[in-house]
């Protein structure tokens, strides 16, 4: 069975073609700059990179372009063959605890709430109207970053403010990222072959955030009401004291401005004033730039306390901890520097084995922890994709 898996940003398309249950990918691809002059696309196909400079002004027609080049590389042969669609959709709010097939009043509720979720549900329901007018014979799946952290206790998915903000505007810890959390969870299960397991994920990217996971489900998370909180990111500020916003405001700038440079100029790229990819951090510190070093080290050192929080959190009874994401699976010296913050817990890092894990490296996943460790620490990939399609796949299954 085929199923497409879909993820859409405001100016953006991703795509993977699934042939299910086998997880075999067909094809998948990345449409970019949606609706500018300087369009263009990637697919990745038996291995071979392929980019195409295209202008393509809409969703409507970068959808067309994903069904042009299923067609024209035999992954079908007709738009029927596809027998569901998976879509990521940031916000479920307190809505879904789990993947839904989308109807009219799925659509109605995430329009209702997508006052929490401003830069992403509306992006995300213009490619689900899209996907939907294209293929009109499959089922439409919405998978929602929220959903797995609906387990949360109140114990922490409440903000000590008034209560009544949480009855009467919904203002409460969120969490994000949980599709990834998800699938780094259910990969644990079967590695270890245990149901109940506790285990701290650390999904670091550009976006980054920790999941302290209880009994397999979500315990605690660290991003919040929102995508900005928790640890620094590439461009986010994670966890500040919210003051600093209206003080910024008082100084002359408008909201606005504030909102935009906690979320777009903040993080590694506030402190370098240069780089929000930790690539370009190593790099410069390679050429010894005092602010990359600076940069490094607060991001180290924000990540080693929620670690710790969370060990607490789980009172020392950790199954494993895990590194996932483009940082956490690549950037071998930042792995180490986290968890040598964390020895005095007696958390330890086997150097050899760290150093042979990575995406460019003969091993991609694995244990890197020493065996004087008191818990595993391993490297997974994570797969978003994949998670999406399962679901969209048991839909219709």
């Amino acid at each position: 069975m085929k199923i497409l898996s879909v993820n859409a940003g405001s100016s953006s398309l991703k795509f993977t073609a699934y042939e299910m249950p086998e997880e075999k990918v067909l094809m998948s691809g990345y449409i970019e700059k949606i609706g500018l002059e300087d369009s263009f696309y990637t697919l990745k196909l038996n291995g071979e990179k392929i980019k195409k400079d295209v202008l393509i002004k809409d969703h409507q027609e970068a959808t067309e372009k994903v069904i042009e080049e299923l067609l024209a590389y035999n992954i079908i042969s007709d738009l029927s063959e596809i027998k569901a669609v998976g879509h990521r959709v940031v916000h479920g709010g307190d809505k879904y605890a789990a993947s839904v097939v989308i109807d009219d009043d799925v659509i109605k509720t995430v329009e209702d709430i997508s006052s929490l979720a401003p830069l992403h549900n509306p992006a995300n329901l213009v490619g689900i109207r899209a996907c939907m007018e294209s293929f009109k014979d499959a089922v439409h799946v919405a998978i929602f970053d929220t959903a797995f952290h609906q387990t949360m206790p109140e114990v922490n998915y409440l903000y000590p403010v008034p209560y009544s903000w949480y009855e009467d505007y919904k203002i409460r810890k969120y969490g994000f990222h949980g599709t990834s959390h998800r699938y780094i969870t259910e990969y644990v299960k079967k590695m270890l072959n245990k149901e109940d397991i506790n285990i701290i994920s650390c999904h670091i990217g550009s976006g980054g955030s920790i999941t302290a996971i209880k009994d397999g489900k979500s315990y605690d998370t660290t991003m919040g009401f929102s995508p900005n909180a928790g640890i620094m990111m590439g461009t986010r500020c994670g966890d500040i004291d919210y003051s600093l916003a209206f003080y910024a405001m008082d100084k002359g700038l408008s909201q606005k401005e504030v909102d935009n440079a906690l979320n777009k100029k903040s993080g590694l790229l506030g402190i370098t004033g240069d780089y929000s990819d930790h690539r370009d951090i190593e790099d410069a510190m390679a050429r010894g730039e005092e602010k990359a070093f600076l940069a490094n080290d607060m991001y180290v050192n924000r990540i080693a306390k929620y670690i710790a929080d969370y060990y607490v959190e789980l009172e020392g009874k950790v199954d494993a901890i895990i590194f996932t994401a483009g940082l956490g699976e690549n950037a071998i010296a930042f792995r180490k520097d986290v968890i040598d913050h964390l020895n005095c817990l007696g958390l330890e890092i086997d150097e050899e084995a760290n150093d042979g894990i990575a995406r460019y490296r003969d091993k991609q996943e694995g244990l890197i922890s020493s065996a004087k460790s008191v818990c595993p620490i391993y490297v997974i990939p994570t797969d978003e994709e994949v998670m999406i399609a399962r679901d969209a796949y048991e839909a219709v299954k």
